[in-house]
């Protein structure tokens, strides 16, 4: 197998379908000038969005609503160097409709951390990358 070979990109699709397999990413957006990354459970949406669901209090919230993030996912396997990475960038908005927070209340993320009056935020999936890695030369 040549180097090459081993890497591959990812077409939408198959982002969204290995996405849908994790329950954790990391979210990608600005704090006080600054790049901030901060892990976070999700879920899709049946559009294809990215789904959290944190504090009302968090600065996450105040930091992102409105304005372009990107949030990644992945899974790796260290003993045979193979794994893959997604990045979804888009638009993040706080979810205010009471129909749709109800409807998410029920099939959205739930967050790991116990939440009093949750709040739902959104990234439009406006772009969406990945990458495949399967063992590296020499470990096969």
């Amino acid at each position: 197998m040549s180097p090459n070979d081993a890497f591959r990109t990812l077409d939408r699709q198959e982002c969204l379908r290995l996405l849908a397999k994790v329950p954790v990413g990391r979210v990608v957006y600005t704090r006080q000038a600054l790049p901030a990354v901060l892990p976070i459970n999700f879920s899709l949406d049946t559009d294809a969005s990215v789904l959290l669901c944190t504090s009302p209090d968090s600065d996450l919230v105040h930091a992102i609503d409105g304005v372009v993030v990107a949030f990644e996912a992945d899974e790796f396997d260290a003993a045979t160097w193979s794994g893959w990475s997604v990045v979804v960038t888009g638009r993040a908005t706080v979810l205010t409709d009471p129909a749709e927070h109800e409807r998410l209340s029920q099939t959205g993320p739930s967050s790991w951390m116990p939440l009093r009056n949750a709040v739902f935020v959104r990234i439009e999936s406006e772009m969406v990358t990945g990458r495949k890695l399967r063992g590296a030369l020499g470990t096969q």
